[in-house]
């Protein structure tokens, strides 16, 4: 588990996000192997990048969702997005009812160091 102070870096686990192909349209779910797309987990000293397909840039928003036919209503799903990319991954959540929050990386990591002092 993630301990305060120590750098934070993010484990791939799940599909990249939305591609911008149109054959992608309709279909559950529209990602491409490669982005995180789950509970952020620390594990090198990488920085966080952007879940946009093909992109590299530096993360610096959390956008939070859910899917509501298949997720408990507290259940959050984090993508990550840069300056750049942020507003076209909201939009995509959002026109799907998915979209929760946004939040800065560094609000977020440091809401998740709270949780885990109190946790444990």
């Amino acid at each position: 588990m993630h301990r305060p102070g120590s750098p934070v870096t993010y484990f791939v686990c799940a599909p990249h996000p939305p591609s911008e192909r149109r054959t992608d349209a309709g279909r559950l779910p529209p990602w491409l192997p490669g982005v995180a797309m789950c509970t952020l987990v620390p594990v090198n000293d990488e920085s966080p990048i952007c879940s946009a397909k093909g992109c590299r840039a530096a993360a610096v928003w959390v956008l939070a969702w859910n899917n509501p036919k298949i997720h408990t209503p507290e259940r959050r799903k984090t993508w990550l997005a840069c300056e750049e990319h942020r507003e076209h991954l909201s939009q995509f959540l959002g026109v799907r009812s998915m979209l929760k929050d946004v939040v800065p990386l560094a609000d977020w990591e440091a809401r998740a160091a709270e949780r885990s002092a109190t946790d444990g």
